[in-house]
């Protein structure tokens, strides 16, 4: 039995480590990650994670740990922007409003595949200028939903969330314990 872990984040694969675990293989799934049409930012969400743990090949006593964290402005998706322009008009966007940061978390082992989805909800101030060129240079927007990382440079704009910081950052980690406990992976879970 190994644990797969179906991302190339470094973000989650430190997240697991709070947890005491270390995946056995890393193989992220190639799959399409379009939105359908009027398809909106949970459904969206659930979807890919459990379509990436689908794709991801494994042995039927394997489990295979997959996610997707999506922000969500109203119905609106934010996904990876494609470039530092689209990066902008994202942290335009977001800024002086609250929006919501989704992240799904499918396990799998054989056939079965157990899903939660966490929604937090994070407030960003509005950025000066200077502030958005900045952070835009730093290069940190790149492969980010929304495009901007809590946890990095973008902290100092981030003035109030409401729920799970380790889901805003890509893997929450009370709701993926409980899943991989569920699939029969042992999770450390400290000691009293």
């Amino acid at each position: 039995m190994r644990l797969i872990l179906g991302s190339a984040s470094p973000r989650r694969q430190e997240l697991l480590g709070q947890l005491g675990l270390v995946p056995d293989a890393i193989l992220p799934p190639d799959i399409d990650e379009t939105p359908r049409r009027a398809e909106l930012p949970r459904p969206y969400c659930v979807r890919i994670a459990t379509e990436k743990a689908a794709a991801v090949e494994a042995g039927p006593d394997d489990v295979v740990l997959c996610a997707d964290t999506t922000v969500a402005l109203g119905r609106r998706i934010l996904g990876k922007p494609a470039d530092a322009g689209e990066a902008a008009r994202f942290l335009v966007a977001l800024g002086g409003r609250r929006h919501q940061v989704i992240t799904a978390v499918a396990v799998r082992r054989g056939a079965r595949i157990w899903q939660r989805d966490v929604v937090s909800q994070v407030k960003m101030k509005r950025l000066s200028d200077d502030e958005l060129n900045r952070y835009l240079a730093s290069g940190e927007w790149q492969g980010k939903a929304g495009g901007y990382a809590i946890q990095g440079l973008a902290s100092a704009f981030i003035p109030w969330i409401s729920g799970s910081f380790t889901g805003i950052v890509g893997l929450p980690l009370a709701e993926t314990a409980a899943l991989l406990a569920s699939a029969g992976w042992p999770v450390f879970r400290g000691t009293a």
